[in-house]
């Protein structure tokens, strides 16, 4: 068996690989006759078939399973021969004819792993936010969750934003009905988008019984590409308002957002924390964000196609798992693989950034430092005990929080390699409250 190695670009090879026939028929005879010992064949006894009925049946398959083997073995000795980094799965593919030659010839086309240098952020800037929470941010938390929990009655006002109101609707283009543009009985919260801004506010103002006839442009980039841009007439009847009532602050409150003592102070508090806690994951996010693009920025590096094929398909079957979990018929439904190509080539062109700066700066994830993240992910469970054990129970749900911990260190590094300024940021922005 032999092998040589040709460059087709800056990270595809294919090996030639020639395999002696007469050793592949030697193998395949060997085979068979295992075979033929124990097969099970009508009108024989066990271990009584012959040779020639055997392989009638089975030698096609034996001789596909004696190539295989021998095509991945003469591969993997020539990968480790070379000290090669094979990215993906090597394609083999026939060079001729399988017939009657001395040598079966075969070739394997694969990608490596491209080199990286690690990167140099010296001179990159993080700009890391900084906000405080205040009561204010508090009061209006609190007042966002009285909302969450408003009960609503009918009133005889005319509708205002924050009511739920009970409509019925007919839209027309060019005074023909279409398709999804009319409804009966559709309630909906004004201001909450579920329908386009300008149809909510033109119902700002009527009273309940109510008709009204307005007109409605379609954005230009809106989702249903046969409306973009058109114009449509609604008529609407307003057939019901319901102001909300928002519940009392007090110890009833308190206690159905988890405060055993119903105790306001406590309340606060803990409203305070979960809100600093918040404003420390999106500025964490923030900063990290930037220094993902930063590594990229600063670092030349080819994904190998075969890297970013195969996270493509992972994105793909995890897109249409989430689908299926959320009710929508997914099964035999597959998604564009144009839809997640720039995410999968950033992922893989990250993933072999990431890999080099770890390895190159000793960021790898220390037990210690596992165990710390997975005691801090269990502090939000009842019994953070058993989340704790449940984690250690698991490989893949260890690897998914070395894998944190490994990020973490490298944006520890980071912060401590790059110029880092901290910028106020208003609670809102970074809370992305842009109403």
């Amino acid at each position: 068996m032999a092998a040589t190695l040709e460059n087709i670009s800056q990270l595809e090879r294919r090996m030639n690989i020639s395999l002696p026939s007469n050793e592949i028929d030697g193998e395949v005879q060997v085979r068979l006759k295992k075979l033929a010992r124990n097969v099970k064949m009508h009108g024989f006894r066990p271990g009584k078939v012959p040779m020639k009925v055997v392989a009638q049946q089975y030698e096609e398959q034996v001789r596909r399973e004696v190539l295989g083997d021998a095509l991945q073995k003469t591969f993997g000795d020539e990968v480790r021969t070379q000290n090669l980094k094979v990215a993906g799965y090597p394609r083999f593919e026939p060079k001729g004819e399988l017939g009657s030659v001395a040598n079966v010839e075969f070739s394997a086309t694969f990608e490596i792993y491209p080199e990286v240098k690690a990167s140099d952020i010296s001179s990159v800037v993080i700009k890391r936010p900084t906000s405080t929470v205040s009561e204010t941010e508090v009061d209006k938390t609190i007042e966002i969750m009285r909302k969450q929990r408003a009960d609503y009655e009918t009133v005889t006002r005319s509708a205002e934003l924050g009511d739920k109101v009970t409509i019925d609707f007919v839209g027309k283009i060019g005074g023909q009905e279409f398709e999804g543009g009319k409804s009966e009985n559709f309630a909906m919260t004004l201001g909450e988008g579920r329908l386009l801004k300008d149809f909510e506010q033109h119902l700002v103002g009527v009273a309940a019984g109510a008709d009204k006839t307005f007109e409605i442009r379609f954005p230009e980039d809106y989702h249903g590409k046969e409306l973009a841009g058109k114009t449509a007439t609604f008529d609407v009847k307003l057939k019901q308002v319901a102001g909300p009532r928002l519940p009392p602050v007090d110890a009833d409150f308190a206690k159905a957002l988890g405060v055993a003592d119903g105790n306001l102070d406590t309340m606060r508090r803990e409203v305070r924390e979960n809100l600093e806690r918040e404003v420390k994951r999106r500025v964490s996010s923030r900063v990290k964000d930037q220094i993902m693009q930063a590594l990229i920025d600063t670092t030349k590096v080819e994904a190998p196609k075969s890297l970013v094929e195969l996270e493509i398909e992972r994105m793909q079957s995890a897109a249409q798992q989430d689908l299926t979990a959320r009710g929508v018929k997914a099964q035999g439904m597959q998604l564009p693989k144009d839809l997640f190509e720039s995410q999968a080539q950033r992922r893989v062109t990250l993933g072999l950034i990431l890999a080099e700066v770890v390895k190159a700066h000793a960021l790898h994830a220390k037990p210690e430092q596992v165990r710390t993240a997975v005691e801090e992910q269990s502090k939000s469970y009842e019994q953070p005990a058993e989340v704790v054990k449940w984690y250690y129970q698991s490989p893949d749900r260890l690897r998914e929080i070395e894998s944190l911990v490994v990020e973490e260190n490298v944006v520890a590094w980071a912060l401590a390699t790059a110029k880092v300024e901290d910028q106020t940021t208003e609670f809102d922005e970074l809370m992305g409250n842009t109403k």
